[in-house]
């Protein structure tokens, strides 16, 4: 159930947000569970959105020495991702409540841009995302090819 394409939104003064139709007929919550988990990504300024499924399942293949006394790279990693990790809910209008205080933090404007991600969705500035598409978009096939090699090089 990968999450494609992208779709203009707003979050409202009550930082909620309309998860696009596009968006929402991709998941499945008798599957992938009820809950979203947003967590935010400072260094694009974005908040990720995974579903319960899937933030489990990351979360579990990411765990590679599960341990009551993790290396403290791990240890303060786990602290920072988890503590920073919101679950949300989806309202009977479709919208979630996103934390006030990642849409600050993040200084997420009024007009967002929602993206598919894959595995997950992401929120970021509109004005940010349209400023610098085309850039990303001629980035694409060196970024593939990077990450070709990389990963053929493990």
């Amino acid at each position: 159930m990968p999450f494609t394409g992208q779709a203009n939104a707003t979050i409202d003064a009550q930082s909620r947000l309309a998860i696009p139709a596009k968006f929402r007929n991709r998941w499945n919550p008798q599957i992938e569970g009820k809950t979203w988990y947003c967590v935010p990504w400072p260094k694009t300024g974005a908040l990720r959105l995974y579903t319960e499924s899937m933030y489990e399942q990351l979360f579990t293949a990411g765990r590679r020495n599960p341990s009551l006394t993790p290396d403290e790279e791990q240890a303060e990693l786990d602290v920072i991702l988890h503590s920073v990790t919101e679950q949300v809910n989806m309202d009977a209008n479709n919208r979630i409540r996103l934390p006030a205080w990642q849409v600050q933090t993040l200084s997420l404007p009024e007009e967002v841009i929602v993206l598919g991600a894959g595995d997950r969705i992401e929120i970021r500035p509109r004005e940010q995302w349209e400023a610098s598409f085309t850039d990303r978009l001629d980035k694409m096939a060196a970024l593939a090819s990077m990450l070709a090699k990389r990963d053929g090089a493990n």
